[in-house]
């Protein structure tokens, strides 16, 4: 639903050509995902398909599949989204297809991977960041576990896929063969878990949710201020220490409990009641600009519209307008890699369903007469 179209986006604004596959009766399911639409399009779906081409075909059929064996033949790479086992019912696995096409990278993406006692199970996104431990440090320290704003186990699994095609292209250079490229869920969302995993080697102990605090910093936390909370990010005792400066608070840079890191984080409800009347005094805005003036890391905590609307994101590129088919003009989200010799870029809107299959059968070999049977029979 969200990791391959998510991986299959980012190597397409890159510049690689990325033709999604669809069924022929509603296509992917994310279309139908909403409200939000636009004129019908589902919001969801345009924000993940940028630059790709739309094929609307039934591979179960024996036409169909001579269409997908054609493709192959000229595919660099192969993304599939599905519960392993599901395409090997279809002679589509990794071993059927590298037998025919030995230079072909299959990318598996799945909830729990192709090996393990766990590989049939099916995998989503809120599911995974339960049992894959996220959301037990998520929320506030008296609270229920929460899951994120959004899908960052399907997010990060696309993201690991990319990886995992991009070192399979630079070793096929040398090898002139695919591989098997195989993404877990379950293991992309435990390889974030980074310093907390580290705790649980250390300690035994599982580290509990803390709210918007860090385990091992201080002060790393939001405060409210005046008109609404920041954060602040205090990451070292030099940034301590120009901070208190910045906040005037002399007696707590000289505070013997609040010296290092380690004191501060031994001591942060004591911390914290020092900070907490400080921040309520002055504004988001003061703050910022006092803060960051100082090298002290800090800022408001915004919604999306207000995030949206910084200008150094649209500096940067990263708001596109496009013109969608069906959805009129659209805004969708640029490129995060800025490459300075071969850039990306947003060249075309998300596709509406089977909008070039016509184009690519011709490509193919397939004549008007052709395309209008296969038509005919709802292969495409």
């Amino acid at each position: 639903m969200l990791s391959g179209p998510y991986c299959t986006m980012q190597l397409a604004d890159m510049g690689a050509r990325v033709i999604k596959i669809e069924h022929p009766d509603g296509g992917d399911d994310t279309r139908h995902w909403g409200p939000p639409f636009l004129n019908g399009e589902s919001t969801y779906f345009l924000s993940i398909n940028r630059n790709k081409e739309s094929v609307a075909l039934d591979f179960k059929t024996s036409r169909g599949r001579a269409v997908l064996n054609r493709l192959l033949s000229r595919a660099d790479v192969l993304v599939e989204n599905f519960r392993p086992g599901t395409l090997g019912r279809q002679g589509l696995d990794y071993p059927s297809l590298s037998a025919a096409h030995p230079r072909l990278i299959y990318a598996s993406i799945s909830g729990y991977g192709h090996t393990g006692p766990r590989a049939q199970e099916p995998g989503y996104d809120a599911v995974l960041q339960g049992e894959g431990g996220l959301m037990s440090l998520t929320g506030a320290a008296d609270g229920p576990p929460f899951r994120l704003g959004v899908a960052v186990a399907d997010i990060v699994t696309g993201l690991f896929a990319v990886q995992g095609i991009l070192l399979a292209l630079v070793a096929r250079q040398q090898s002139g063969r695919g591989q098997h490229v195989d993404i877990a869920m379950l293991d992309s969302v435990a390889a974030l878990l980074t310093y907390q995993a580290g705790i649980v080697f250390a300690t035994g102990q599982s580290p509990g949710r803390l709210g918007n605090r860090h385990p091992s910093i201080a002060p790393y936390d939001t405060f409210d201020t005046a008109d609404g909370p920041i954060v602040l990010a205090v990451g070292n005792d030099d940034q301590w220490q120009r901070f208190c400066q910045a906040a005037a608070l002399d007696h707590a840079a000289s505070d013997p409990r609040f010296l290092t890191n380690a004191g501060r984080v031994q001591h942060g409800e004591a911390l914290r009641s020092v900070l907490a009347p400080v921040m309520r005094s002055r504004t988001r805005a003061d703050w910022t600009a006092r803060l960051v003036a100082a090298g002290v890391p800090a800022g408001p905590v915004r919604p999306v519209n207000e995030a949206l609307a910084d200008p150094q994101l649209a500096a940067r590129e990263m708001l596109t307008r496009l013109t969608h088919a069906a959805a009129g003009d659209i805004t969708v989200l640029g490129v995060p890699v800025k490459l300075s010799e071969t850039p990306g870029g947003v060249r075309s809107a998300p596709p509406i369903l089977g909008e070039h299959t016509d184009s690519v059968l011709a490509e193919l070999g397939y004549d008007a007469a052709e395309i209008a049977s296969l038509r005919h029979e709802h292969v495409v």
